[in-house]
């Protein structure tokens, strides 16, 4: 029961999108501008860089509330009066925080419409493992130097985690490989139009990042 209800209440917390309840304060839809997504990267084209770092505090902070607090807190605090903190077992920490990814993709306050997840990802992959997610930032950022897409370099980074998982020995090991595996396959699902805007030529690059550009003069 506990182990359902705390899951639930992640998913709720994934889904209070940043994008989308600063957009509401500021009177615009990010889904309606740029990509359509309601993330931090459409959120800095499209609104400007405050904006984006706003949104992107938001979305870090529910996965990192979601895999390192929620777990361990009593479900008194959340109106279920009598729950005790804890015991619910090892796959609970990784449940709570996929299920934040989850609310951010699909959020029930948006009409499940949100973003792609990575910010979030970012924020559970530093409350199950501070280690991983330093090898998931320099993967990320290797990519955006080698190649200079955003997508491109979520991807690679997301689908890298479970290995770095596994190479770190991050503990517990099954529920957090199951983990990686899965945040893999979401990040790579959410940039499906990336990649086929890589294929066709159109999907732009973040020139300022893209060293191996630079290097060559383009």
């Amino acid at each position: 029961m506990e182990f359902a209800l705390k899951v639930v209440l992640a998913y709720l917390l994934g889904s209070i999108n940043g994008a989308l309840l600063l957009g509401r304060v500021r009177g615009v839809d990010i889904r309606t501008q740029g990509s359509g997504n309601a993330g931090g990267t459409n959120a800095l084209r499209t609104q400007g860089p405050g904006f984006a770092l706003a949104v992107i505090v938001i979305d870090v902070a529910k996965g990192w509330l979601a895999g390192a607090w929620l777990p361990s807190a009593g479900l008194a605090v959340a109106g279920f009066p009598g729950a005790e903190a804890g015991g619910a077992g090892p796959w609970l920490v990784p449940a709570c925080a996929l299920a934040a990814i989850l609310g951010h993709i699909y959020p029930v306050f948006h009409g499940f419409r949100g973003g792609k997840g990575v910010a979030t990802l970012v924020g559970a992959v530093a409350a199950v493992s501070p280690l991983a997610l330093v090898a998931l930032l320099a993967t990320w950022l290797l990519m955006m130097m080698l190649w200079g897409f955003v997508g491109l370099a979520s991807i690679v980074a997301a689908c890298a985690l479970p290995l770095i998982l596994f190479a770190i020995g991050a503990q517990p090991q099954a529920p957090l490989l199951v983990f990686g595996l899965l945040c893999g396959a979401l990040v790579a699902y959410t940039h499906r139009g990336n990649l086929a805007r890589m294929r066709a030529g159109t999907e732009p690059r973040a020139r300022r990042l893209w060293l191996l550009g630079r290097l060559r003069g383009q």
